[in-house]
């Protein structure tokens, strides 16, 4: 079997757990067999296909459809290799071997066949003998997704086993909620970033902020501290995996195996105690909602042995470090806590009299500014990370959003995230 992804077949809680009444658990060969000797019936979120999609013409298939009418219902799997009968399921048929090229042009179709494109669909194979192939597809909160066919569109959505076109005034309160969650989404994010910059010295010196809230919410769930522990563990392994040691990382400079209960959160304190440390301060959390939040020095960084740079002088390097642990935190806490894409907000909070400097480094290693634009305001880099996507993907994404905050100083060129590997289209 191939799958893709750092996370194939996680804990979750699928349409089948539901009909079946399982808790939340990884999808298996063994439930899909159970759900068909009940005898499941078809649902809104729940949907039977004898055989998958070819991949020739794949987006003039029925796929887009499909995905889009769930991604407008809430969200919800289909499962390929299932026969069925008055939408009951009676049955396996093989589906055959899922190869890579088929997978990733179901992602594909999702994306370009899709307008708001779908993401984070989870595609997995079940079983050796007969195969099936259970595409997972997440709620959205960018709906209404439509298909286009010429000069002509529509909104798919399901209405129980069936799906069927939206009626305009479907559309129209589709369109209303969209923004309406973007709004509440926007105020959360910026709530977060407020309190994660509060109290913060930042008259004295620069501070890297940086703040993600998961685009679906989910149930509140109280992480144990071993998970807690076990988050921030995984993210030390996750950042090392696209960027290098030649900065300070924040992760470096918290408490990371004895985090603290805070409100509805578990936080990492600053480890950097000591008088002669005190200029590499961290501090992260990781909230029961899913979000997550890091606070890091970077101004007045160690410029020799003896001495620091001002307060408003950052070196790139070090907003790069910062951006590789805080998105290493998102995908170890998602794959915890079960969430997909977040919504982002990176910052550096200056208070002081002169322009940040973004600094980096020439050809020897040495620290300039040659290049940088004197900053009288650092504008928070927002963006849409999918914390569940492919190693490569997500390596992409940290890459990018690196890039966007470096780049703003004036500076173009990365020193810790590692250039992501060119790949076939």
């Amino acid at each position: 079997m191939w799958s893709s992804g750092a996370y194939p077949c996680p804990v979750s809680f699928t349409a089948l757990h539901r009909s079946l009444g399982l808790p939340p658990g990884p999808l298996t060969d063994e439930i899909l067999d159970a759900a068909i000797t009940a005898g499941v019936v078809e649902t809104d979120d729940l949907d039977w296909k004898s055989e998958l999609p070819p991949v020739k013409g794949l987006p003039q298939t029925d796929f887009p459809k499909d995905i889009a009418s769930m991604a407008n219902s809430g969200g919800g799997m289909i499962l390929y290799g299932v026969r069925e009968d008055q939408k009951a399921a009676t049955g396996r048929q093989d589906t055959g071997d899922l190869i890579e090229v088929h997978e990733r042009a179901l992602h594909s179709a999702a994306i370009t066949a899709i307008t708001p494109p779908v993401f984070g669909l989870e595609i997995h194979q079940l079983g050796t003998n007969p195969r099936a192939v259970a595409v997972i597809v997440p709620a959205s909160v960018d709906g209404p997704h439509l298909i286009y066919r010429g000069e002509y569109f529509g909104a798919p959505i399901r209405n129980k086993a069936d799906t069927v076109w939206m009626k305009e005034r479907q559309i129209e309160a589709m369109y209303r909620a969209r923004f309406d969650e973007r709004r509440r989404a926007t105020g959360e994010l910026d709530a977060l970033y407020t309190e994660a910059a509060a109290g913060r010295d930042s008259a004295n010196r620069a501070w890297l902020i940086a703040v993600a809230h998961p685009r679906i919410p989910g149930a509140l769930v109280r992480p144990t501290l071993e998970q807690a522990q076990a988050i921030f563990k995984q993210a030390e392994t996750i950042t090392l995996s696209y960027s290098n040691r030649n900065a300070m990382h924040p992760l470096e400079n918290i408490n990371r195996l004895n985090p603290r209960p805070g409100l509805r959160r578990w936080v990492a304190p600053n480890n950097a105690t000591d008088a002669g440390a005190l200029w590499r301060e961290a501090w992260a959390s990781v909230h029961h909602d899913g979000s997550v939040t890091l606070a890091a020095a970077v101004g007045g960084h160690r410029s020799g042995s003896d001495s620091n740079f001002e307060g408003w002088e950052v070196e790139s390097r070090a907003i790069e470090a910062a951006v590789a642990d805080f998105t290493a935190v998102i995908r170890a806490t998602a794959a915890t806590l079960n969430h997909g894409e977040y919504d982002t907000s990176v910052g550096v909070d200056w208070a002081g009299e002169k322009p940040l400097c973004v600094l980096t480094v020439d050809g020897m290693g040495f620290t300039y500014n040659g290049v940088s634009t004197p900053l009288s305001t650092y504008t928070p880099v927002r963006s849409i990370i999918n914390a569940t996507s492919s190693d490569a993907d997500f390596h992409q994404q940290v890459y990018e959003l690196a890039q966007d905050c470096v780049n703003q100083g004036g500076v173009t060129n990365l020193h810790v995230v590692a250039v992501p590997e060119l790949r076939e289209a």
